[in-house]
């Protein structure tokens, strides 16, 4: 059984109450992402990945776009990014991802959800020691040998790699996100990824009791009602 990510379609899916509230998340984030490393996505693989996502997600192009256009115009909103981390229901390991324009807005909404879930905000980096963040690269194919040879050509430092069920799962430290997407490409050309993003791998999970179970639901859909929050990550057994 291969290490569990979170599959972010599946995430988004299951937490946006209308297709509106998916295309605002992927919205804001094009627009950071082109705003911080450049607009064309040939030259910014964080936006060329985050885009493919986005059409898989049947996100309109109208509304790619616009996240483009205004992040080349240097107008629009001012994001930054935010983590929250905390001790959720049953004592699991809570990770909090935002974007926002209004960093004291966001902390007293993310608390709110936090309290009133009969959960704990904690002080940075209270959860984040019990994760991996990890780049994730995902794709079809069975040789792992000829993966991690590419890699290991071109330098990047490779935590993990897994093939399962005729996918290839690397993993890599998310300092190395742009290297290893290069060197994959570059050995093998242009790869239709099904993972291919940054995220917050438990190191071990939590057993989630019945009676907490409740609470753990109401924490996870109020942080993801949030139009400031981008990611929630938790430790907690399914």
């Amino acid at each position: 059984m291969g290490r569990a990510y979170q599959n972010r379609k599946e995430s988004m899916a299951k937490t946006s109450d209308a297709n509106a509230k998916l295309y605002s998340k992927y919205s804001r984030e094009i627009y950071v992402v082109a705003k911080s490393g450049g607009v064309e996505p040939d030259g910014n693989l964080a936006l060329r990945g985050l885009i493919e996502r986005a059409k898989k997600d049947q996100v309109p192009g109208h509304v790619i776009d616009k996240a483009l256009d205004k992040a080349k115009g240097g107008s629009g909103e001012d994001f930054s990014t935010a983590r929250y981390e905390g001790i959720g229901p049953g004592g699991c390991m809570v990770i909090v991802e935002c974007l926002t324009d209004n960093p004291n807005r966001t902390f007293g909404d993310v608390r709110n959800c936090f309290t009133k879930s009969k959960s704990k905000l904690g002080t940075p980096g209270c959860a984040a020691h019990m994760f991996d963040h990890c780049a994730i690269f995902a794709f079809a194919g069975d040789d792992e040998e000829a993966v991690l040879d590419a890699l290991m050509m071109a330098d990047v430092d490779v935590t993990d790699i897994e093939c399962e069920e005729g996918k290839v799962t690397v993993f890599a430290p998310h300092t190395e996100y742009a290297n290893a997407k290069r060197a994959l490409m570059d050995a093998f050309g242009e790869i239709d990824f099904d993972v291919d993003e940054i995220q917050f791998l438990p190191q071990t999970t939590s057993p989630l009791a019945e009676d907490d179970r409740p609470m753990f639901d109401k924490l996870m859909e109020m942080l993801n009602f949030l139009d400031d929050v981008q990611n929630v990550y938790h430790n907690a057994e399914a």
